[in-house]
């Protein structure tokens, strides 16, 4: 990365993103176009590439095969959220205004409506706008509508929830990759009540067969653990 860790932190908490290189990165603009041909215009690699400094250490800890199985990881995922990123917003529109929580001391003040699946991992209700905002710098509560409009912000919050929130899980899907923990731990913490111990097989190996397939685009393999 250009600046150090303290400087791209600083630049988080106050919402800015400094250049990333495609050079740091383990995936290339010809390995991203290749793993999403169909994709939405929105999401561009540059807008992912603007993301990274948020979290620096994501794709980015251990060997280079931890750090491709890594990224393959969160692109699997987002692959399988979104319909190999051809949805920005969640589709099921009368899902809406089930993901305002009222009892939350803030409210939904956008709307009760307003904080429905958006951005690569379908970040959805207002505690987790909230949440993600406050750790990226960036009024999201107030704002949802960031993370359909803006690219970089649309892959931060994809981020955000993979490098700091476990979901159902008992790790970040972060520490899963990072860690050599498996694939099947990152499913876990994104849908594991829906998925794991033998529920939703069809869904669960989706996934994995998408990690399969951008571990081999990144030209390594997929390690153990990738069920759960």
């Amino acid at each position: 990365m250009a600046a150090s860790a303290a400087v791209l932190s600083t630049l988080a908490v106050a919402g800015q993103t400094a250049p990333a290189s495609a050079a740091s990165f383990v995936v290339s603009e010809a390995q991203f176009n290749q793993m999403f041909p169909g994709r939405n215009s929105f999401y561009t690699y540059q807008g992912l590439l603007n993301a990274l400094n948020a979290y620096p250490k994501f794709a980015n800890s251990g060997d280079t095969a931890t750090r491709k199985r890594e990224a393959a990881a969160f692109l699997a995922n987002v692959s399988h959220e979104t319909g190999g990123l051809k949805y920005v917003v969640e589709q099921n529109t009368a899902n809406y205004p089930h993901y305002c929580d009222s009892s939350q001391s803030y409210g939904c003040p956008a709307g009760q409506a307003a904080y429905y699946g958006r951005g690569p991992l379908q970040l959805s209700w207002n505690y987790n706008y909230k949440a993600a905002g406050d750790a990226l710098g960036i009024d999201l509560l107030h704002d949802p509508y960031k993370v359909e409009k803006d690219a970089a912000v649309s892959w931060k919050t994809g981020l955000w929830f993979w490098n700091t929130q476990s979901g159902a899980g008992r790790m970040t899907p972060h520490d899963a990759m990072a860690g050599n923990r498996g694939f099947g731990e990152t499913i876990r913490s994104i849908n594991g009540a829906l998925e794991c111990d033998g529920k939703n097989p069809d869904q669960r190996d989706s996934r994995i067969n998408l990690y399969k397939k951008f571990v081999g685009v990144l030209g390594t393999d997929a390690g153990g653990n990738l069920s759960c």
